[in-house]
């Protein structure tokens, strides 16, 4: 076992030494035409869009595009019709967040019997999900070419939580017409909440629930060796990459997903090889096993990863060595010159006054059971936090799993309902 381990970490450091430098690499022939792929044998719902997506299994989905005060055009999707709800919707509404290199599509790449976002629709509620800057669906800026301009990629949790989660929220009360909505954050989803209730005095007023799914905001305790010695990376050569003009990293599109999404569907052997490569990237000691299931993991890989910057990146491997939930660190010079201190300010949980729901696993590689215990010891409003009693759950389970329906969805339909009128 420990040999098939550490066979599988050297295939996984080299596939990441092939992601760090993917998106330098650009030819003619990337992205692979959809029509090629097709004919290849991907399967079809890893070419989809949401829209197109959602609209296969029987929902009607809208899009919608919002701007952000900084100028970042994101999109929005809303599911206005679900297939198995036959009655008027829910009110408030409910805006679902992804995590760190998600979009959207990770709430549905688990199918219409198990992705959250049709378990939510289903139960009648009106469902919004948001696309944070930088991925695939969210990299439009009012004057910045994101293909050119540099400064469009000089961003991390921080503009994250200042502009894009205030600006959908807006977005979703001004269409709806409602004063509040409930909100569900899966990892950085839920961080960078916590980055707006600190930093944009009044936005939790809009909010009447919080539900965090493995809340990510101080990860000392990360055991993943690949996801910290990653980001720890990307942390030590950011200035590195960036004269070399490289600020934008694991997006979709680039050779890196391209090679990832093909080699997940060339064989029963590679499809094997690419679950297990997610148990070894959660750092899962004893694998949920079959909880993702082959086909998703194949669909995944064609929505996954989705982008991000270079600086969001740094900043994740900052949060594995402070125990603190703070803002990025620049070194102390630079930190007396943008904040007037040697260390970087802390967040203000205290902040978070809405009251919040937390939901985490203890198999979890990402974001430790201690770090989730330490964030709920920190803010003022928690009204339950529960631990799945599945011992296996792990941290990609919460978007990707087969068994969201019968773990995680009950208890987040149970508070959605205390905070929902018919």
């Amino acid at each position: 076992m420990t040999s098939k381990r550490l066979n599988t970490f050297n295939v996984l450091f080299i596939s990441l030494a092939v992601v760090a430098v993917g998106y330098v690499i650009r030819t003619p022939w990337l992205p692979i035409r959809r029509e090629t792929k097709t004919s290849m044998g991907y399967p079809e719902d890893s070419l989809m869009n949401f829209t197109e997506l959602t609209g296969k299994y029987g929902y009607i989905s809208e899009e919608h595009h919002v701007i952000t005060d900084d100028g970042y055009i994101l999109t929005m999707f809303r599911i206005a019709k679900a297939k198995n709800c036959h009655k008027r919707k829910r009110s408030p509404p409910v805006l679902l967040m992804h995590g760190l290199l998600q979009s959207s599509d990770s709430w549905i790449d688990s199918g219409p019997n198990a992705g959250l976002a049709y378990l939510i629709s289903d139960a009648c509620y009106d469902l919004w999900l948001g696309n944070v800057r930088g991925n695939y669906y969210s990299r439009g800026h009012v004057h910045l070419n994101p293909d050119k301009d540099a400064e469009y990629w000089n961003f991390y949790i921080e503009e994250i939580g200042m502009y894009d989660v205030p600006a959908m929220i807006d977005y979703v009360l001004d269409y709806t017409g409602f004063e509040k909505l409930n909100y569900i954050g899966f990892s950085q989803g839920t961080g960078t909440f916590l980055v707006m209730c600190s930093e944009r005095p009044g936005y939790c007023d809009k909010v009447q629930l919080v539900i965090g799914l493995a809340p990510a905001a101080r990860q000392i305790n990360t055991k993943s060796k690949i996801f910290r010695t990653l980001t720890q990376t990307f942390d030590k050569v950011e200035g590195a990459l960036s004269m070399y003009g490289v600020q934008e990293v694991l997006c979709k599109g680039a050779f890196s997903q391209e090679f990832v999404a093909y080699f997940c569907q060339m064989s029963d052997f590679t499809e094997r090889l690419c679950e297990t490569i997610i148990d070894v990237f959660d750092h899962v000691e004893s694998p949920h096993s079959g909880s993702i299931t082959n086909e998703t993991t194949k669909v995944l890989f064609g929505h996954f990863p989705a982008g991000t910057s270079v600086h969001n990146m740094a900043r994740y491997g900052q949060s594995m060595k402070s125990d603190r939930f703070e803002k990025f660190n620049y070194g102390k010079e630079q930190n007396l010159v943008i904040y007037g201190s040697e260390q970087p300010p802390l967040y203000n949980l205290s902040a978070t006054t809405v009251p919040v729901l937390c939901i985490y696993g203890k198999n979890d590689g990402l974001v430790d059971v201690k770090d989730v215990e330490w964030l709920m010891s920190k803010l003022p409003n928690v009204i339950e936090s529960v631990k799945v009693e599945e011992p296996l759950w792990t941290h990609m389970d919460v978007t990707y799993s087969q068994y969201t329906g019968d773990t995680i969805f009950p208890k987040i339909n149970e508070y959605l309902l205390k905070y929902t009128s018919a």
